[in-house]
């Protein structure tokens, strides 16, 4: 998946489900891995990355 896709669907995951995008995200990718999807559980792991990246810094 190329990375203007990865965003794409890092925004409509958040859409979809606010918050709660990342730990979907981070469960899609653990699916994957289990089912021995290695190419999308990458692709997984990558969009998961990217909303942690549009969530921006925690303050402190």
């Amino acid at each position: 998946m190329q990375a203007v896709e990865i965003q794409t669907q890092a925004r409509m995951l958040f859409e979809a489900h606010g918050a709660r995008a990342i730990v979907e995200a981070n469960k899609k990718a653990k699916d994957c891995e289990q089912s021995g999807d290695k190419a999308g559980a990458s692709d997984w792991r990558r969009i998961e990355n990217a909303l942690r990246l549009m969530q921006g810094p925690r303050e402190t």
